[in-house]
């Protein structure tokens, strides 16, 4: 059930978040001074192929969920610039060079904002999770399907980092420490944590973080394997888990759209 909309204030700290991933789009409406959600979270499968036409109509049958008539931000999975997809590596190749928030906008009549979504989960994470006033350089991944990452300096993000697209053992990093490469390959906790204490060592060369927090599917099981993590830099897991895509994409709209219907 949405949750009745007041006064003007109560309208400018409320934001539509989205996560789209390749196999989910999920979405609430979220309180921005707190991240915390003033509805239950909605989920429809990501039309299979996900093209450009057919996740419109998606994210419009979302927006008609929650009958919602004020500000969107997305979380998408590619490298976003100014809006346009400039990767499309796990959604439908007719994203490429797609702009995202045309697209978006215009199937549901409403102001929104697009960032990658690893980033967005991270920015979730700075402000209202695990990585909550944290100084210097954060490395904020997800682990699930793939590798994404979200890379901040003093809180300031540096988009579009993908580190689990870093050239490492002969292919892309997240080919060889993903979650989805574990449940592939049967590996052991043991042998997935080796795994990944070689991957953050060599991400320690290349970007020297202050501390690195692991999120997604895979940070849930952070404790399964944290013995095996023998780097100089703490690691700990994050705490929104599947909320903080949503959570980052309405931060992102936020801060990036003037509200409307105030």
């Amino acid at each position: 059930m949405v949750k009745k909309r007041g006064n003007n204030e109560e309208v400018k700290n409320q934001v539509l978040g989205l996560d789209i991933g390749g196999s989910g789009c999920k979405a609430a409406i979220v309180d921005i001074t707190t991240g915390a959600f003033l509805t239950e979270r909605f989920r429809l499968e990501t039309p299979q192929p996900s093209t450009p036409k057919a996740v419109a109509q998606t994210v419009k049958k979302i927006i008609n969920h929650f009958d919602w008539k004020g500000r969107v931000g997305v979380g998408f999975p590619a490298i976003i610039k100014k809006g346009v997809a400039h990767s499309a590596a796990n959604i439908h190749k007719d994203w490429y060079l797609t702009n995202v928030e045309k697209v978006l906008s215009k199937a549901i009549d409403l102001p929104v904002k697009v960032t990658n979504d690893a980033d967005a989960a991270g920015i979730a994470a700075l402000r209202f999770g695990a990585g909550k006033g944290k100084k210097g350089v954060v490395l904020f991944l997800t682990i699930g399907t793939g590798i994404g990452s979200a890379l901040f300096l003093d809180g300031q993000l540096l988009p579009n980092s993908e580190f689990g697209h870093v050239f490492f053992k002969k292919d892309i990093a997240e080919k060889y420490a993903a979650n989805s490469i574990r449940k592939r390959d049967e590996l052991s906790y043991k042998q997935w944590g080796k795994r990944w204490n070689e991957y953050l060592k060599h991400l320690e060369r290349i970007a020297n973080p202050d501390l690195v927090i692991l999120g997604g599917g895979g940070g849930k099981k952070f404790n399964q394997f944290s013995e095996f993590i023998k780097v100089d830099t703490k690691v700990i897991p994050a705490t929104l888990q599947n909320n903080a895509g949503i959570i980052g994409a309405a931060m992102y709209a936020h801060e990036n759209i003037k509200a409307v219907g105030v």
